[in-house]
């Protein structure tokens, strides 16, 4: 052990010296505290106790030789992204990597507004967009590990105005033959979380007045008609991610986002995520652009007021170091920092691929898991992921993947419109620099 240690040999000596002098006294685990005997005991629970500081996940500790990896080839990565703000493709970035548990790179690139010269700082926070499709599949898992609901429940079973629901048998399309018919069985908290529903991408907007409550929002997508026979095939479906928040509040007793901070965010230490920013942070908010016309021009975007609707599809705002507790905990089986969110059993089936052959996600050799896409094949592999690799990617380009067969998890924030952020040159080039940094 080195005096750099959390307790030192010395400090373990310091430590005995005292609990000579206070014999009789009681022992506070860990805490090194007044103590009963002194021996050799004493000695190994202090080192053990050092050893659960020592590995504790702790974002603020960055050390890419713990982690195995090359620290002068993770210098590449901010590097690489200077190129990209000074070639006007984005404002700024903020990457983070971590393998074995031990964060290995964290890095803010650009500026968080161009108008006003601010620059991207670590905390700055994100419209983190679909991003917030994994916390809500890990929401449901909560409630099954409970025993509270099941993945085979009809959505009818707590929605009922979901019972009834019609198929166009030409999809989207009309013709002689295209009268609606009922499908073959209804709908199910599955076919929600891998998006084999059904179900359009979104409710119809024109049916009713503003929605201003998540149970509001998700009664428009009763209105709908399904496109395929549930599990049969792949739609992309926000409203569908919606109806699980809903039936998390149904089940879960308590509002979506209250839900997400007990259950969640809280035993994460995920400080920085929700729905509404309050206004002491408002001012760390990344500014979104768009650059279709060659040029970054601003976009006003109304995420995080109070009051708004909390968006289990895509509406959280977050940092990459939240994110990155999040897809650790998921990374370690369901714990972080000795706080279990999800069994182990609920990680398994949330991280791999159930749509079988079907094309089922934004870039090539991927399936779908629960919220998460799932790298199957080697098609996918184009970035170095491994086979069984689970990412997600946000429409305005934010990014996440853990690589288990590598103990590999990173997170990358950027704020642009005009989608692509699951295959842009920014994702690609972050992944495959760092899982060429992998030493050992």
């Amino acid at each position: 052990m080195s005096s750099t240690d959390p307790i030192s040999i010395s400090g373990v000596r310091g430590i005995v010296v005292a609990a000579r002098r206070e014999r009789n006294a009681p022992f506070d685990w860990c805490h090194l505290g007044k103590v009963k005997k002194p021996s050799i005991t004493l000695i190994l629970i202090a080192c053990a106790c050092a050893s659960q500081a020592a590995d504790r996940f702790d974002t603020n500790a960055i050390d890419p030789v713990a982690a195995g990896m090359n620290p002068q080839k993770l210098a590449e990565i901010p590097a690489r992204m200077k190129e990209f703000v000074a070639a006007g493709t984005i404002s700024g970035i903020v990457t983070i990597v971590a393998r074995h548990g031990k964060v290995a790179e964290f890095d803010a690139v650009g500026l968080r507004d161009i108008e006003s010269n601010s620059p991207m700082q670590k905390d700055s926070l994100f419209r983190i967009a679909s991003l917030t499709k994994p916390v809500t599949c890990a929401a449901v898992m909560v409630l099954q590990d409970e025993g509270r609901l099941s993945l085979i429940d009809p959505v009818e079973k707590y929605l009922p105005e979901y019972k009834g629901l019609k198929m166009n048998p030409c999809r989207a399309g009309a013709g002689t033959h295209c009268q609606t018919v009922a499908p073959h069985r209804p709908i199910n908290i599955e076919d929600l979380m891998t998006h084999t529903s059904g179900l359009p991408s979104g409710a119809d907007a024109g049916k009713g007045p503003e929605p201003k409550t998540l149970a509001e929002l998700v009664s428009r997508g009763a209105h709908s008609e399904l496109l395929f026979e549930p599990g049969t095939s792949w739609n992309y479906s926000n409203i569908g991610i919606d109806i699980l928040g809903r039936i998390v509040e149904i089940v879960g007793r308590r509002p979506f986002d209250q839900f997400l901070k007990e259950r969640i965010f809280d035993p994460l230490a995920m400080s920085d995520t929700g729905f509404v920013v309050p206004p002491e942070k408002r001012e760390r908010m990344a500014t979104l652009y768009n650059f279709s016309s060659g040029k970054p021009e601003r976009v006003e975007a109304q995420w995080g007021s109070p009051g708004a609707i909390p968006i289990p599809a895509g509406g959280l705002i977050s940092t990459a170091a939240d994110m990155l507790r999040f897809n650790e905990m998921m990374r370690n089986r369901g714990t972080l920092n000795g706080k279990r969110v999800l069994s182990p059993a609920a990680v398994e089936l949330m991280t791999m691929s159930h749509t079988g052959d079907m094309d089922a996600g934004w870039v090539t050799g991927v399936g779908h898991g629960f919220g998460y896409e799932v790298v199957r094949e080697v098609r996918g592999m184009f970035r170095y992921n491994s086979i069984g690799t689970f990412v997600k990617g946000g429409a305005y380009r934010t990014y996440e993947w853990v690589d288990p067969a590598r103990d590999l998890a990173g997170v990358i924030m950027m704020q642009r419109t005009n989608g692509g952020g699951d295959a842009s040159d920014e994702t690609n080039a972050v992944i495959a620099i760092s899982t060429a940094a992998i030493e050992r």
